[in-house]
């Protein structure tokens, strides 16, 4: 049964730094692509950042430059490094994984992601 736990969220001002970790377990392949995903109230689930098993990155366009994904295979850890955060940053933050080296289609398409965390919250205060 595969896990996926995240960590680190918590309220900052505007301007701030946070770094979110999701750690994965009980999978049998080590090729995972992961990805990001926030939920404000009253919106839609949307996708952040991905990284596939070959470290290869995507962001949506209004986290570029200032988010950063990465992953620590041997610590079967993913991370994102969240700089300059703004108010609408505000959200749960869910990790969430595939099985296999590279997306298939879309890594933002929420209804086709495997497996989810329990999400962590991110607040930004202005």
């Amino acid at each position: 049964q595969v896990q996926l736990v995240e960590s680190g969220g918590g309220s900052v001002q505007a301007g701030g730094s946070l770094r979110l970790s999701c750690i994965i377990s009980g999978h049998k392949t080590p090729h995972y692509c992961m990805a990001w995903f926030r939920q404000a109230p009253g919106k839609q689930r949307e996708g952040v950042a991905s990284i596939d098993s070959n470290g290869d990155t995507k962001y949506v366009e209004s986290v570029k430059g200032r988010f950063t994904i990465s992953k620590d295979n041997g610590n079967n850890t993913l991370y994102l490094q969240m700089n300059s955060l703004k108010p609408e940053d505000t959200g749960m933050y869910y990790c969430a994984a595939d099985p296999g080296r590279v997306w298939f289609g879309s890594p933002f398409i929420v209804a086709t992601r495997n497996y989810w965390g329990q999400g962590t919250q991110v607040t930004v205060s202005s």
